[in-house]
């Protein structure tokens, strides 16, 4: 599932491809994966005009001249594509936005969804989130008093996502291991030395999984060179070497989510 660092970079990719663009053509194949009735989405997004593309957590927000939002979540196995029609991935397409510049399919949208919605309501989608992570106001102490109270495992933890915003599988185990902390280790057991370690962790894994473009192997566009760079540092790699130790890599399951760790440096 796509997380911060994969939604960051679709942000920035899209901000330059569909910012201040005029939506020329929408086509719906899957009725399930918008939230109104075709007719209705075609009149509301058919010619509005994107004015910013924005990202909160793990969703993309298309800001529409008409003061509607389109609200995109990838979820597990969604992602995009841009380009004209002769690039065309060969998938099934969900939804298509045409643009003077190109199309943007969404691909792969079994869970995910596009909605249209007004500001009431995506005030209302988003207010349980937590705080994100790369967000300047979010110190070290603040993180100190957030994370204070918190009883359940790092995993679970990091995944919530009103503790967090944005964190997901991949990442949460990345940030334990940058951290060398086991995924099971309580929250509230942690020391001030492993706290600051964990902070300083969530920043690094996340600010270099953007800059490298995220894990998703999808390329955005036709000579995509940053999507899909980063390469994981445990995540999906069970049976391999640790980069420090040497030692392979642990799969285990953590209330019923997928942990990958090193026994030997995340105690």
């Amino acid at each position: 599932m796509p997380e911060l660092p994969e939604m960051e970079t679709y942000k920035r990719l899209l901000h330059e491809r569909v910012r201040g663009k005029k939506i020329d053509q929408v086509i719906i194949n899957r009725e399930k994966s918008i939230n109104v009735p075709v007719p209705s989405f075609l009149a509301e997004v058919q010619s509005a005009t994107v004015v910013e593309v924005e990202r909160k957590a793990k969703h993309l927000l298309f800001h529409l001249n008409s003061g509607k939002t389109l609200l995109l979540h990838l979820m597990l196995g969604g992602w995009m594509y841009f380009g004209p029609d002769e690039d065309s991935p060969d998938r099934t397409k969900q939804i298509i936005l045409s643009f003077q510049n190109g199309n943007l399919y969404f691909i792969g949208l079994r869970l995910g969804y596009l909605h249209l919605v007004d500001e009431q309501y995506l005030k209302e989608e988003l207010a349980d989130l937590g705080p994100e992570p790369l967000d300047p106001a979010f110190t070290k102490e603040g993180f100190f008093e957030h994370i204070r109270n918190r009883r359940g495992m790092l995993k679970t933890t990091l995944v919530n996502q009103s503790f967090l915003s944005g964190i997901g599988n991949c990442y949460s185990d990345e940030i334990c291991f940058q951290a060398q902390l086991h995924p099971a280790t309580k929250a509230d057991e942690l020391t001030d030395v492993q706290k600051l370690s964990l902070y300083e962790a969530i920043r690094q894994i996340l600010q270099s999984g953007i800059a490298q473009g995220g894990y998703m192997d999808h390329p955005f566009f036709m000579g995509d060179q940053l999507t899909g760079g980063y390469k994981t540092l445990v995540y999906d790699r069970e049976d391999q070497p640790c980069f420090r130790c040497k030692n392979p890599i642990q799969l285990e399951e953590l209330s019923s989510k997928k942990s990958f760790f090193c026994p030997v440096c995340q105690h």
